[in-house]
């Protein structure tokens, strides 16, 4: 089957991202794909890679980029969301006239588009919030 996942929770003050990405190695592993992960609402601070946290701790920005890696899982952040909390790539802080990024790939900004798309093409749009 093919999954997409919406993840809505933010890092280490949700259980949310550190549920998806185990839920994510798991159907990889009994032979499953993820079409996407789509990051939403508080969701999208996955996506900074400022986050500093302590070595004996995921750090789930650079987690989430090794899904990638390893099963070309594609990483959507919804822009509207990510502006509002001071997430933006190189290209929206440009934009923006902003001297700092946050947002790296292999997390792209997307559009809500992105997320219907994903619930269009896939078997089943989990949500973790």
């Amino acid at each position: 089957m093919q999954y997409g996942l919406l993840v809505m929770g933010a890092p280490y003050s949700s259980p949310a991202p550190h549920s998806a990405l185990r839920f994510a190695h798991a159907l990889i592993a009994q032979g499953h794909s993820i079409a996407g992960v789509f990051f939403y609402h508080d969701g999208v601070h996955n996506a900074s890679s400022l986050m500093a946290p302590p070595q004996d701790e995921l750090n789930l920005c650079e987690a989430w980029a090794e899904l990638h890696q390893q099963h070309t899982v594609k990483l959507d952040v919804c822009i509207a969301a990510a502006l509002r909390r001071g997430l933006m790539s190189e290209g929206e802080a440009q934009r923006h006239g902003k001297q700092a990024f946050n947002v790296r790939p292999p997390f792209e900004l997307t559009g809500l588009g992105q997320l219907l798309e994903l619930q269009r093409c896939t078997d089943r749009l989990i949500t973790f919030a």
